[in-house]
């Protein structure tokens, strides 16, 4: 040994007892602090949520190098008496709760931690004003606390928070540059914004000096709460979520779940737009994003993920948000009702939607469309002369052979018989609605014996006719597995599986939902199980490491779909075979069956990897590529 243990000696080891000391009041808020305020960001979220418990309807946060030398928030709320702006530092003082039941929780803050973590580390002044009384001030640094003083103010609260962490320099070392710490800042305050759509929110960098620059704003959004939410949600996510987000509202067992989730075309590649909220809380919860990928499990391949601005509201008492120091995860009392609701809400949403795919597909499409370059001199303007449907005709005929008949054949084509002549013409039956009124129109014509041109009434439809019928077959292929149930194959020899004790507890918990897929489990004896059945359809399987890998991932999601996504993985593969291959050259009548067939079906809109298996083109984007006036 290179050094000597002091705790070791040559007549017995060494007995030393150390002393219970009590830890002074500055030290314990710094300890504090080290749990609430991770990063400026953190303490951003802090002083806004207060804001917000305050009532306020506008909010203003001013930072300066990325939080770290200021942290401003103003608000127009119900203000602190001068009276209690000593107790507002104090440590566990808090006007939100009694103390008497710490689940019936209807505020973002309540253990009154903040205020006083924050002095402990930084210049803390507190700036505030009630109604029918003058304005005071109070000032900590480093956790010395001044006296109460007179101040300026017209009405709310401001909370200003200068050199955070310099009392404890070694928190600095862990800080981030202020750009990185600025854009945290900015992610926070997008978070709570999106929470409270009726609350007008400003974050200025005013590392300059002066006024600063606004980094972000939402104004006060009006309506209904949808309404609201929408218009928050397009300011803060942008108007392409906001363009394709299916709205979402159900309730189950108490729990009611609304907001929005986008289509399976507009997905990410990583979970970076994925906002929860319980209770009006910006939640991180693993249960919560598990039930969020589990509803999009077929329908995104891995390497893509959701966007979804959701909100879970329910009686306090239901959910503890009381199980993490930054309040960023909660506990269910039924987390089974939670995910459950998240899940069967959003399949409903996805499978109303039918065929609609995301309208940034054809944005993609008309950005990689380049136009002529410009020339010297004036610019052309093209006149929009539009044939008639006579012109049209007329036209076609001209063209290749056969495309004029595919202009009027579709399938279901309904030639009505002439009216009779003692037929008033008001006794007439209705004419059927022509195909280019559908929404994916009538086809027009097929390119590269893999594309379908389809006309509609405003614009155009490009169609991958292999992606789509593939879809359009392992939806048959599923329905009839849902229908029929998954048939299960009975092993000769039941193959046992030693496992810990834990994991042997946990498999056994899902065991029934395992066997609804086709594979039986029992247990085996002390911590072993017998896996009896696996699902005919996947053939010959390792069990064992079909076993393992669910365990997997139940330690790490909390719910696994591992056997359901190998036997989809079949389905899709059976359904890719046995779909219209590209090179195929189709009939008139065949395209416009395969059109027809994809409105009817629900999740049409992308194939069985998340991508889109058509483009709809808007007439007037098509004449702004051809500088058509």
């Amino acid at each position: 040994m290179a050094h000597a243990n002091p705790n070791i000696d040559e007549n017995g080891p060494a007995v030393t007892r150390p002393a219970i000391r009590q830890l002074d009041e500055a030290a314990i808020n710094r300890i504090a602090a080290g749990e609430v305020v991770e990063r400026p960001a953190s303490a951003v979220k802090e002083l806004v949520e207060n804001a917000v418990d305050a009532g306020a309807s506008r909010i203003t946060i001013d930072i300066a190098d990325g939080g770290k030398t200021l942290i401003r928030v103003t608000d127009d709320g119900c203000g602190i008496a001068a009276e209690d702006l000593s107790l507002a530092l104090a440590r566990h003082a808090t006007s939100k709760i009694d103390g008497s039941d710490l689940l019936n929780i209807h505020t973002f803050g309540f253990r009154g931690e903040a205020l006083p973590s924050l002095g402990a580390v930084g210049r803390l002044t507190i700036t505030s004003r009630v109604p029918g009384a003058e304005a005071a001030s109070i000032r900590v640094a480093g956790g010395q606390t001044e006296p109460v003083r007179p101040a300026a103010l017209r009405s709310g609260t401001v909370v200003e928070l200068r050199d955070l962490f310099f009392a404890t320099p070694a928190r600095l070392k862990f800080m981030r540059t202020d750009r990185a710490e600025a854009q945290a800042i900015s992610d926070t305050v997008k978070r709570l914004a999106m929470a409270e759509p009726a609350i007008t929110f400003t974050l200025r960098d005013v590392s300059g000096g002066g006024e600063g620059r606004v980094v972000f704003r939402a104004d006060r959004e009006n309506g209904d709460l949808f309404d609201a939410l929408h218009a928050r949600l397009a300011r803060v996510l942008g108007r392409e979520f906001a363009e394709n987000a299916l709205r979402i509202d159900a309730t189950r067992d108490g729990i009611r779940l609304y907001g929005y989730t986008a289509l399976p075309t507009y997905s990410r590649g990583a979970a970076v737009a994925q906002y929860l909220f319980v209770n009006g809380r910006p939640v991180r919860d693993k249960m919560l994003t598990g039930a969020l990928r589990a509803a999009y499990f077929d329908f995104l391949s891995r390497d893509r993920h959701p966007a979804a601005a959701l909100f879970l509201d329910c009686d306090p008492t239901l959910v503890d948000v009381n199980v993490h120091p930054a309040k960023s995860e909660v506990r269910f009392r039924d987390p089974g009702v939670a995910r459950g609701l998240i899940i069967s809400a959003l399949r409903h949403a996805l499978a109303d939607a039918g065929h609609r795919a995301s309208s940034t597909v054809a944005g993609a499409t008309l950005g990689a469309m380049r136009p002529e370059p410009a020339t010297p001199g004036p610019a052309r303007v093209y006149q929009m002369d539009r044939p008639s449907a006579g012109a049209r005709q007329a036209a076609y005929q001209a063209q290749a052979p056969g495309f004029a008949e595919l202009s009027n054949s579709y399938s279901g084509h309904v030639v009505e018989p002439a009216p009779r002549e003692d037929t008033h013409p008001a006794d007439a039956a209705p004419a059927e609605p022509q195909a280019e009124h559908l929404p994916l129109g009538a086809a027009r014509g097929q390119v590269h014996e893999n594309y379908i041109i389809a006309q509609t009434a405003d614009g155009m439809v490009i169609v991958d006719q292999h992606a789509a019928h593939e879809r359009l077959v392992y939806e048959k292929l599923k329905h009839q597995m849902a229908e029929n149930g998954v048939p299960a194959q009975a092993l000769l020899i039941p193959e046992i599986v030693e496992l810990s004790e834990g994991d042997c507890a946990r498999l056994m918990a899902v065991a029934e939902d395992l066997s609804k897929l086709g594979l039986t489990v029992e247990p085996f004896g002390g911590d072993a199980v017998a896996v009896r059945e696996t699902p005919a359809i996947l053939g010959e399987v390792n069990a064992r490491a079909m076993i393992l890998d669910i365990l997997d991932e139940l330690a790490d999601q909390g719910e696994s779909q591992t056997v359901q996504a190998r036997i989809e993985a079949i389905l899709s593969r059976v359904a890719c075979h046995g779909s219209v291959r590209s090179g195929r050259r189709m009939r008139a009548e065949e395209m416009n069956a395969l059109l027809r067939e994809m409105e009817a079906t629900p999740h049409s809109g992308q194939c069985n990897h998340g991508r889109p298996t058509y483009v709809e083109l808007k007439l007037a984007d098509i004449e702004r590529l051809f500088g058509r006036s």
